[in-house]
């Protein structure tokens, strides 16, 4: 789709290298943060694209960082640091020596069918998500290695040892939380591959294997639903051969093949009982962000809500190459906020818009919603206008039918992550907490918006930028 002339392209200075680690004690304030605001947003995100010699091919394919905002008694204090990995070593070392989402080193056919079968073309680069393992906070990305770090100090501790024997090649950045369980999946590859969904208890590190289910093309998922009785997999139709792939000397998400034809399954895993069950639609959909999931009133029925593209073209979208290099205005793909009903008796599924408004990043009031009725949704979107080709705003999404919006030229906000206030038990009473790139200033600061009306409370300048991540977590004092 093509925008008019009005179009910026400032967003690109979210895409350079940040290579300098610092710790601030105070930032400067402006509004006033309001006092029972106590813990810390960590963020995590690429920070590193250009290795001696060679770029990194794709935005999720860059070196993790993490950053830091303790927030106290109204001050608010920043530290960042590069997630000390394999990958990050050997680009100390100006190499290139593990595969990424979309960029890949050289090496030789038979070094390739051993690493994708065995697991080790991953240099632990988790760049996507945090989260919680046992006592230990770790990021998170889609190869099954989660990496620990101190909360305090933002030091890596390594790669987190499971005491179980579940093996797997892949697995989501979004494991669910549910009444002190986490929830997801491992795929392992194979002439058919096997999707094997666990369950880990809260403090534990050993997984439990709830289902499992083969198929014989698996299907690219950034994420998952979870409703009070099911783990729903979406299977968009970008599928890969896994055989093929360890012998067409491609970078891992080039393998894909988009397969329209194939129309979107839906696998519905029982969390108690593990039995399988599966909805099927003829309509091929491609998504990374379910929003929320849950059972319906309707017996039987399942609603599953996901920002849905029609096409897989977004992920080409995100190489660098397209993302700097955009002579011709290519304004951002356009998506929407789809309810997928799923009958889970009759293997039927029905769907319908929610929202026409093109967003992603999307966050709810998840200690109070997830897999619940809801009514909100929080996300960084496109203008209305269509004047820029990258996520320029923060929208609010009430499902009663009304859209907020918080935009200012030339800023560029992050994913907003919803806190709540204390003593409150409506749904959207609290404050959303988003990075937030200023491309006039070149630096970044931490927003503070009430999440009622998307009202700005307060923001925190960095001295420096803070270049466009994935996700983060709040962490109450």
């Amino acid at each position: 789709m093509k925008g008019d002339a009005k179009m910026t392209c400032d967003y690109k200075k979210g895409f350079a290298d940040q290579t300098k680690e610092i710790t601030v004690s105070s930032l400067e304030v402006e509004g006033v943060i309001p006092d029972w605001l106590s813990g810390t947003l960590v963020r995590n995100g690429p920070a590193r694209f250009r290795l001696e010699g060679k770029t990194l091919n794709h935005w999720f394919d860059g070196l993790a960082m993490l950053h830091k905002f303790d927030i106290a008694n109204g001050h608010v204090s920043y530290a960042n640091r590069f997630l000390d990995t394999p990958a990050l070593r050997a680009a100390k070392d100006g190499k290139m020596k593990y595969g990424e989402f979309a960029t890949d080193p050289c090496g030789s056919l038979f070094k390739r069918i051993t690493q994708v079968f065995t697991g080790s073309t991953s240099g632990a680069n988790a760049n996507v998500s945090i989260g919680k393992i046992a006592k230990e906070f770790v990021a998170q990305t889609e190869t099954p290695l989660p990496v620990a770090f101190d909360i305090d100090t933002l030091k890596t501790i390594g790669i987190i040892s499971y005491s179980d024997e579940l093996k797997g090649n892949l697995t989501t950045a979004h494991p669910h939380q549910d009444q002190g369980d986490q929830f997801n999946y491992l795929l392992s590859f194979g002439r058919k591959s096997t999707y094997n969904v666990y369950r880990l208890s809260d403090g534990s590190k050993k997984r439990q294997l709830i289902g499992s289910y083969s198929t014989d093309r698996p299907s690219y998922m950034h994420s998952f639903g979870l409703s009070q009785q099911y783990l729903i997999l979406m299977e968009f139709p970008l599928v890969v051969n896994p055989i093929s792939m360890s012998v067409r000397g491609k970078p891992f998400i080039a393998n894909y093949t988009w397969k329209p034809e194939r129309g979107t399954r839906f696998s519905l895993v029982d969390r108690q009982t593990g039995e399988v069950r599966y909805a099927h639609t003829d309509e091929a959909w491609f998504g990374f962000h379910h929003v929320n999931a849950f059972d319906n009133n309707d017996h039987g029925k399942i609603d599953l809500d996901i920002i849905v593209y029609p096409d897989a073209d977004v992920v080409q979208y995100f190489y660098l190459n397209s993302l700097l290099n955009k002579r011709n205005q290519e304004a951002y793909p356009k998506n929407e906020l789809r309810r997928f009903t799923i009958d889970v008796s009759a293997g039927t599924v029905s769907s319908r818009r929610l929202v026409d408004h093109s967003a992603e990043l999307p966050r709810i009031n998840y200690e109070q919603c997830n897999s619940k009725t809801y009514r909100y949704v929080y996300a960084n979107g496109i203008a209305r206008q269509g004047e820029s080709a990258f996520l320029d705003t923060v929208v609010k999404f009430d499902l009663a039918g009304d859209i907020k919006e918080w935009r200012q030229d030339g800023q560029y906000p992050g994913e907003p992550v919803f806190v709540a206030g204390p003593d409150t038990q409506s749904e959207d009473g609290g404050i959303l907490l988003t990075v937030v790139l200023d491309s006039t200033a070149n630096n970044s600061y931490l927003l503070l918006l009430d999440a009622r009306d998307l009202s700005e409370i307060a923001r925190a300048s960095v001295p420096q930028h803070v270049p466009f991540g994935f996700h983060g977590a709040y962490i109450r004092s």
